[in-house]
C-alpha cells in the first residue's frame, strides 16, 4: 500500500512541475547557454528585463534519455534507486563572475536539483525500454509492474559471467536471449568446444566461484537449431536464472492444511469402498444407493455403521498402497538430495482415491534422476497391489476362507483387460461366468491400488507417466503421448467409466510438464528407457477394459452379446 502510494505521489508531482516548465518555456525566449556539468545540469535564462526575476532557475525539461526533472531526472535513469539526498550544496558549481544575489538565488533554488552523490542501487538494475514519448504516470506503471515482477538477472552480472565463465574452451557465446517463463533469465546461445557433460560440469564451478549461490545454470537443447552439433547430439545453449526465481518455493501453512483435509476425506472414501465391497450384506436402500445411477439422496448413515468395523481392513489396505506408493518417492529422492512437497491425496469413492500430488521442492540434477524418482512411487505401489491382488485371488479358491469372501458383480472383472484375464485364470470359468463372484477384499485392495498406480503412470503432464516420459525421451515426446493419451480417454478406450473424472483431474491439476533439470540434455540410459516403455505398455494393458465379444468367449460374467 506504501508502494502504490509513493507512485501515486510521485506522478502527481511530475505532472505539476511538468505543467509548470511548460508555461516557463513559453515565456523565456532566450536560448539556454550551454553549460557543461557532470552531472549533466541545465540552465536557462530569460530576457534582461526577466533575469532579475528568473535567475539561475534550473532548466526542468527532458533531457536526452526522456527523463525529467526533480524525481524525474537523474534517478529514473536507474531502476529501483535509493532517493537521493535533496539538501546537498552547489554553490561551488556557479559561475565565479556571478553576483551575491545570484549566488543566493541559485542555493535556495538548487535544492531540488541533482547532488554530487553516486547512485546506489536496492535492486539489480537492468535496461528498460521505455520510449521517451511515454508520460510520467505511464513510465512510473512500466517501473512498478517491474518491482512486483520476478527478480530479473544483472545486466552486470551477465557480462562479467560472461567474459569469465565462457570462452573458447568451454562455450563460445553468439547470441544472448530472454530465458524463462516471464523472460526473466539469460539464455546464451553458441558453439560448444568440448564434451558437454565435462563444460557443464566445470561452468558450474566456475559460476559457483564467481557468483555463489545467485544464479543457476541450465543446459538445455537450443531451441529452434537449425541442426544438430558437430560433436554429434542436438545443439545446447545455456540459461541463467536467479536462484529465488527458478527453485520452488517451500510449503506454506495453508498447504500443510489443505493436505491434511484432503487425506481426511481419503480415509473417509476409503471406508466407504470398504462399505461397498459387502454389497451382498447391504440394506436395500443402500444397494440401491451404490448401484443405481439415478439415486441422489445417500442413505441413513445409521444403516451404515454395523459395516464400518467389516470396511476396515479394505480401508487400510487401499490406504497403505497409497502410502507405499509416496514412500517410494521419498526414498529415491533422499540419495538424490532432492526434496519433495507433502503429497495431497485425491479422494475418489469408486477406487478409494485418485492417488495424490507431490511436488519437486528442489531443482533436479538430471533427466536419470527425474526418471528414478518417477518410476519409484508406482512401482513401490504396484509391487504391493501384486501382492495383495495374487495372496487375495489365492484365499478366494481356499476353502478355508469361505467366511471372509464377499460377493462382487462379475461385470466389474471386465474393467480390466490384464487384470480381468488373470482373475480369470486362476478362479476358473465357473466361477467367473456368472452373475457374481465370490472374492477375499484384498483382491478388491489390490486392484483398486493398481488400476490407481496406472491412472497415475499415464504420459501426461505432470503424472508420474509424464514425468517419466518426459525424463526418458524428452518433452516432445511427451507432447505426443499426451496428446494421444487425451484422445483415448475422451473415447473411453482407457479406463471406462473412470476415463472422464480422471481426465478433468488431469486437465486441472497435473496437465503442465514438469520443468527443465539443470542438465536437460544428457540422455538417460537404454535400460531406463526400456523400463519406461516396457511400464506404459503394462499400464495400457491394466486400463483397457475387456470387450463383450472375449469377455463372453473367455467367460467372464455374463454378457449378451446381442
Amino acid at each position: 500500500m506504501g508502494t502504490l502510494t509513493s507512485v501515486a505521489f510521485a506522478a502527481a508531482t511530475n505532472i505539476r512541475f511538468g505543467s509548470f516548465h511548460c508555461n516557463l518555456r513559453e515565456k523565456i525566449k532566450t536560448p539556454m547557454p550551454k553549460v557543461t556539468s557532470p552531472l549533466r545540469e541545465r540552465y536557462c535564462f530569460s530576457s534582461p528585463e526577466e533575469t532579475r526575476v528568473f535567475k539561475a532557475v534550473k532548466c526542468l525539461g527532458n533531457d536526452q534519455n526522456g527523463s525529467r526533472g526533480i524525481d524525474g531526472g537523474e534517478n529514473r535513469d536507474t531502476k529501483s534507486s535509493v532517493i537521493r539526498d535533496s539538501t546537498v550544496e552547489t554553490a561551488s558549481r556557479e559561475e565565479e563572475d556571478d553576483d551575491a544575489d545570484e549566488k543566493s538565488n541559485s542555493s535556495s533554488i538548487n535544492e531540488f536539483g541533482s547532488d554530487k552523490t553516486p547512485y546506489v542501487s536496492s535492486r539489480p538494475s537492468t535496461e528498460s525500454p521505455i520510449d521517451p514519448t511515454y508520460s510520467s504516470f505511464q513510465i512510473d506503471s512500466f517501473k512498478l509492474m517491474e518491482l512486483l515482477g520476478p527478480e530479473r538477472v544483472d545486466p552486470a552480472d551477465v557480462k562479467l559471467i560472461k567474459d569469465n565463465i565462457f570462452g573458447y574452451s568451454t562455450f563460445w557465446v553468439t547470441k544472448e536471449e530472454p530465458f524463462g517463463d516471464l523472460g526473466e533469465g539469460i539464455l546464451f546461445l553458441g558453439n560448444l568446444r568440448g564434451k558437454r557433460e565435462d563444460v557443464f560440469a566445470k561452468l558450474q564451478r566456475k559460476l559457483a566461484e564467481l557468483a555463489g549461490d545467485k544464479y543457476n545454470l541450465f543446459m538445455i537443447e537450443e531451441p529452434n537449431s537449425e541442426g544438430p552439433d558437430p560433436r554429434g547430439g542436438a545443439r545446447v545453449s545455456f540459461g541463467l536464472l536467479r536462484k529465488e526465481v527458478s527453485e520452488p518455493g517451500p510449503t506454506t501453512l495453508w498447504q500443510y492444511v489443505i493436505a491434511f483435509i484432503l487425506f481426511l476425506l481419503t480415509i473417509g472414501s476409503s471406508v466407504e469402498l470398504g462399505i461397498a465391497s459387502q454389497i451382498n450384506r447391504l440394506p436395500p436402500e443402500v444397494v440401491r444407493y451404490f448401484t443405481d445411477p439415478n439415486a441422489v439422496e445417500p442413505p441413513d448413515m445409521e444403516l451404515l455403521y454395523p459395516f464400518v468395523d467389516s470396511a476396515l481392513p479394505l480401508a487400510y489396505g487401499v490406504l497403505g498402497i497409497l502410502l507405499f506408493h509416496e514412500l517410494g518417492h521419498f526414498l529415491a529422492a533422499v540419495p538424490k538430495k532432492v526434496k519433495l512437497s507433502i503429497p495431497y491425496f485425491i479422494p475418489n469413492i469408486t477406487l478409494g482415491s485418485f492417488g495424490a500430488i507431490t511436488q519437486f521442492k528442489s531443482i533436479l540434477p538430471d533427466r536419470s534422476t527425474k526418471v528414478d524418482i518417477s518410476l519409484a512411487g508406482p512401482f513401490a505401489g504396484a509391487a504391493l497391489s501384486v501382492s495383495m491382488f495374487a495372496v487375495g485371488l489365492f484365499l478366494s479358491t481356499n476353502p478355508d476362507a469361505a467366511s471372509d469372501l464377499v460377493q462382487v458383480p462379475s461385470m466389474l472383472f471386465q474393467g480390466s483387460l490384464l487384470l480381468g484375464l488373470i482373475s480369470r485364470a486362476t478362479l476358473g470359468y465357473a466361477a467367473m461366468h456368472a452373475t457374481t463372484v465370490s472374492i477375499h477384499p484384498l483382491v478388491i485392495a489390490g486392484w483398486c491400488g493398481l488400476t490407481t498406480t496406472a491412472f497415475n503412470m499415464l504420459p501426461v503432464g505432470c503424472l508420474d507417466g509424464g514425468r517419466a516420459v518426459q525424463g526418458a525421451f524428452g518433452k516432445n515426446v511427451l507432447v505426443t503421448f499426451g496428446l494421444s493419451t487425451y484422445v483415448m480417454l475422451g473415447l473411453r478406450v482407457l479406463g471406462g467409466p473412470l476415463a472422464l473424472p480422471w481426465g478433468l483431474y488431469v486437465l486441472i491439476c497435473q496437465r503442465t510438464p514438469e520443468k527443465a533439470c539443470l542438465n536437460d540434455v544428457t540422455e538417460v540410459g537404454t535400460w531406463r528407457k526400456a523400463l519406461v516403455g516396457t511400464a506404459i505398455i503394462l499400464v495400457v494393458l491394466i486400463l483397457l477394459p475387456v470387450w463383450d465379444e472375449l469377455a463372453e468367449e473367455v467367460g467372464i460374467g455374463l454378457v449378451n452379446t446381442f
